[in-house]
């Protein structure tokens, strides 16, 4: 496949991804663990392609403009909004890598095995243990973490009205977020929260229910596939942070499955119950699909079939 693709070529690829890739969705089941989220019908399916190189143009299929919400996939833009902060030396002791790792957990996005005898300090940022912490690192210094992820989406999308807080999916995950309440507890028991747990929670869930539609979640991930540089030609990450950021969601992004799907897909992505996957292709641009019907690990079905394909057929991936 040539290292470009037009719109009507890219558009056309898409469409044969979505009819191949849509069927797959009935392996999976709809997130119900949250219960509002029980209510998205498992039949939706969009893609969208926004390119690094042609002003952020993008080119979707299917519901690729109907709006989710970001679920987990918000981790790595609140990540990306600390890392702006960090000290240039890891080993600082104020470095966010001094309280939660690197590493592929193994083990449920919610779990709290590991932390116990890793003494509260997280695997990796895109666990929900991890994201608490990070999220209680940007509400230290942002103060309003919610309202500093929002500006960030709308900002590089220009979204302003679409990118919202989907109140119902909020206060569902406030009722019945149990086990992350439980996680930010223990943490805090070790000392690795800062700010007072429900603080930090009420942030974390908030940032969980922002919309978004494909089209605009994988405009806004280009900072990623241009090292670092936003939509504006504003250096937001150094190319060694956007870097690092990707080698985490390859080793990392999928939960207990990051390894399969690094296998099979070969990109940096991203994966969050929502039944959204971002993916990166540095230097070209990104892709986000969107099917609801979820697989063992919390990841969609469908949308990780057609990541699969999409790779495959054009021979873009990272390796």
């Amino acid at each position: 496949m040539s290292a470009t693709m037009s719109s009507s070529h890219m558009s056309a690829l898409l469409e044969r991804i979505a009819a191949s890739s849509r069927p797959f969705a009935s392996h999976g089941k709809v997130a119900s663990y949250i219960p509002a989220l029980a209510s998205v019908s498992p039949h939706k399916f969009g893609m969208a392609f926004a390119s690094s190189e042609t002003e952020s143009e993008v080119v979707g299929v299917g519901d690729y403009l109907e709006p989710f919400t970001l679920q987990s996939i918000s981790k790595v833009f609140t990540l990306s909004l600390v890392l702006t902060h960090e000290p240039t030396r890891e080993e600082h002791p104020d470095s966010i890598w001094s309280r939660v790792g690197r590493e592929p957990s193994g083990s449920p996005f919610n779990s709290l095995v590991q932390l116990e005898y890793e003494k509260g300090i997280p695997r990796n940022p895109y666990i929900n243990a991890g994201a608490l912490v990070v999220t209680d690192r940007l509400v230290s210094l942002e103060g309003d973490a919610f309202a500093k992820l929002r500006q960030f989406l709308v900002k590089e999308t220009g979204n302003t009205e679409g990118i919202t807080l989907d109140t119902e999916i909020y206060q569902s995950e406030s009722r019945t977020g149990h086990r992350n309440r439980a996680l930010a507890h223990f943490i805090s028991s070790f000392g690795n929260l800062h700010n007072p747990v429900d603080l930090v929670l009420d942030h974390y869930f908030k940032q969980c229910s922002l919309k978004i539609n494909c089209a605009d979640l994988a405009r806004a991930g280009l900072f990623l596939a241009r090292h670092g540089v936003c939509n504006d030609g504003k250096r937001f990450l150094s190319c060694s942070n956007a870097k690092r950021i990707n080698a985490v969601m390859l080793t990392c992004g999928a939960y207990d499955a990051a390894g399969d799907l690094a296998y099979r897909i070969g990109l940096p992505i991203k994966t969050g119950v929502c039944g959204a996957i971002l993916a990166v292709l540095p230097g070209r641009g990104c892709v986000c699909v969107w099917s609801p019907p979820l697989g063992r690990s919390g990841n969609s079905v469908a949308a990780v079939e057609a990541l699969d394909m999409f790779t495959t057929k054009t021979g873009w991936s990272v390796f």
